[in-house]
């Protein structure tokens, strides 16, 4: 079990105006102090999982994925070492499409070497979504990052969120 940003905070980036509800890492910092102190560890929730809207808009110049700068000004690795050291796990959201829902760079033609970057960082869960792609290519997809996070060596809990395709469900 654990907490997850979506159905609070949404897509919200706008650390300027709201800074106490846009995703960044004070954010996912103050939960896992909350789910500390608050008992919610005790209760069995383990991780403090980060959803879309992350990334910065542009890859680095190596082709990794690369947490926005100014609301990640840490970046993921710090986080997870923080998260770690309240007794938690650190999950993170990607895509296996070009794009995240929201827009942002997703894995696809990037399986290896975004899985690497999240064994790099010490991520412990992915949520893998399934958004900007030919709808008949998700299979493949998740098979390839299963096979791309198996590769890395550390042990990374894999969660398919399989989307609802405008024209499979509302057909």
């Amino acid at each position: 079990m654990g907490w997850l940003h979506w159905e609070r905070f949404m897509c919200n980036t706008d650390c300027k105006t709201d800074p106490d509800n846009c995703i960044s890492e004070r954010l996912f910092m103050q939960m896992a102090d909350v789910m500390v102190k608050e008992g919610w560890k005790d209760a069995g929730y383990e991780y403090v999982c980060i959803d879309d809207c992350w990334p910065s808009h542009q890859r680095d110049a190596q082709g990794r994925l690369q947490a926005d700068p100014v609301r990640f000004p840490s970046g993921i690795k710090k986080l997870a070492d923080y998260v770690h050291s309240k007794g938690l796990k650190l999950g993170i959201y990607a895509d296996l499409g070009s794009k995240t829902c929201g827009g942002f760079p997703g894995s696809l033609g990037y399986h290896e070497i975004d899985a690497q970057t999240f064994a790099d960082w010490g991520v412990d869960l992915l949520k893998y979504d399934g958004c900007y792609l030919d709808w008949k290519l998700i299979g493949e997809g998740y098979m390839n990052m299963s096979k791309a996070l198996n590769k890395t060596g550390k042990s990374i809990l894999y969660s398919c969120e399989w989307p609802c395709m405008l024209e499979l469900c509302y057909a």
